[in-house]
Protein backbone atom coordinates (compact mmCIF):
# COMPACT_ATOMS: atom_id res chain seq x y z
CA UNK A 1 0.00 0.00 0.00
CA UNK A 2 1.17 3.52 -0.71
CA UNK A 3 0.79 6.37 1.77
CA UNK A 4 0.09 9.92 0.67
CA UNK A 5 1.21 12.72 2.94
CA UNK A 6 -0.68 16.01 2.62
CA UNK A 7 0.81 19.01 4.39
CA UNK A 8 -0.93 22.40 4.47
CA UNK A 9 0.23 25.74 5.81
CA UNK A 10 -1.09 29.20 4.97
CA UNK A 11 -1.87 29.03 1.23
CA UNK A 12 0.48 26.15 0.48
CA UNK A 13 -0.27 22.46 0.02
CA UNK A 14 2.43 19.83 -0.42
CA UNK A 15 1.75 16.20 -1.34
CA UNK A 16 4.21 13.35 -1.13
CA UNK A 17 3.76 9.63 -1.75
CA UNK A 18 5.71 6.96 0.14
CA UNK A 19 5.52 3.16 0.08
CA UNK A 20 6.71 2.75 3.67
CA UNK A 21 4.42 3.65 6.57
CA UNK A 22 7.45 4.29 8.76
CA UNK A 23 8.88 6.81 6.29
CA UNK A 24 5.48 8.45 5.80
CA UNK A 25 5.02 8.89 9.56
CA UNK A 26 8.56 10.20 10.00
CA UNK A 27 8.08 12.78 7.23
CA UNK A 28 4.70 13.81 8.64
CA UNK A 29 6.22 14.33 12.09
CA UNK A 30 8.97 16.54 10.67
CA UNK A 31 6.49 18.71 8.76
CA UNK A 32 4.15 18.92 11.77
CA UNK A 33 7.05 20.08 13.95
CA UNK A 34 7.64 22.87 11.42
CA UNK A 35 4.07 24.14 11.73
CA UNK A 36 2.38 22.27 8.88
CA UNK A 37 -1.08 20.68 9.26
CA UNK A 38 -0.33 17.13 8.11
CA UNK A 39 -2.53 14.15 7.26
CA UNK A 40 -1.55 10.74 5.95
CA UNK A 41 -4.13 9.33 3.54
CA UNK A 42 -4.56 6.07 1.64
CA UNK A 43 -5.09 5.62 -2.09
CA UNK A 44 -8.85 6.18 -1.66
CA UNK A 45 -8.21 9.57 -0.01
CA UNK A 46 -9.27 8.27 3.43
CA UNK A 47 -7.31 9.83 6.29
CA UNK A 48 -5.25 7.24 8.13
CA UNK A 49 -3.44 9.12 10.87
CA UNK A 50 -3.58 12.89 11.38
CA UNK A 51 -0.21 14.20 12.54
CA UNK A 52 -1.65 15.36 15.88
CA UNK A 53 -2.65 11.74 16.67
CA UNK A 54 0.65 10.18 15.65
CA UNK A 55 1.88 10.26 19.24
CA UNK A 56 -0.32 7.19 19.64
CA UNK A 57 1.92 5.24 17.27
CA UNK A 58 5.17 3.61 18.40
CA UNK A 59 8.20 5.78 17.78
Amino acid sequence: MAYNIVAERDNETVRMRRNSSIIAIAKARVWASEGWEVTIIDDDENPLVPADAQHLLPS
